[in-house]
């Protein structure tokens, strides 16, 4: 469901990626691996279409991304992919369902079909109890729990993480790890996940190495 070709990406003078192929499945879930600046979240803001490669190609869902306009593409982002980061990036003046609800409604989802599954989210989540809490409300894992809602809210078909749990404790990283794997069996989503976290990246069903802008050799089949 996702296909990335020849994927090359400079920042000046600076080669970030050298031409990376990558093939993720429907329903996998890909632990990406590597130094700091090996590429890695670059590969993924570029997958996710938050940049642009300088050459290459984009296939996800068969829709080549490349050919879409900045209107076209925005769209499609919001209905396609789900993104969760390091840092939960909720809106502090909102409550967790009102930030649940913010990609539903640049979708042009009615109030009531967002926050309808917004609240179903919540359930599943076990963070009804917080619904109407504002983020300063909340712990560290809970807020991260509520951008986790949010990244699912559009049923997209492909979730990209980056460093979701590098900001939480041990044991709260843990559970949150575990969610992802749940969160897959139940909705049959595909993540690609960026962490140097090593029990996360063991879990996936797939761990690729990247080096010096490149998936090192024959990780993609480890």
């Amino acid at each position: 469901m996702l296909k990335a070709q020849s994927i090359k990406k400079s920042f000046g003078d600076l080669a970030i990626l050298k031409g990376v192929d990558l093939t993720v499945d429907k329903g996998e879930v890909v632990s990406v691996v590597g130094a700091s600046g090996a590429g890695k979240s670059t590969l993924l803001h570029i997958i996710g279409t938050l940049d642009k490669p300088d050459s290459g190609e984009i296939i996800i869902n068969d829709t080549h991304i490349n050919t879409l306009n900045a209107k076209a593409l925005s769209v499609f982002r919001n209905q396609h992919i789900g993104f969760i980061f390091q840092f939960h990036h909720l809106l502090p003046e909102f409550t967790a369902l009102e930030n649940i609800c913010i990609p539903a409604f640049i979708a042009k989802s009615s109030k009531a079909t967002a926050e309808k599954k917004a609240t179903e989210l919540l359930e599943i989540l076990g963070m009804t109890h917080r619904k109407d809490h504002k983020p300063a409300q909340m712990s560290g894992g809970e807020q991260q729990r509520i951008a986790v809602a949010r990244a699912l809210i559009n049923n997209p078909s492909l979730i990209l993480a980056d460093e979701p749990s590098g900001n939480l404790d041990s044991q709260t990283a843990k559970e949150l790890h575990q969610l992802f794997f749940d969160l897959r069996n139940q909705f049959k989503q595909t993540f690609v996940i960026v962490t140097h976290n090593e029990e996360l990246a063991d879990m996936a069903d797939r761990k690729i190495t990247m080096k010096d802008g490149l998936i090192y050799p024959n990780s993609d089949f480890e």
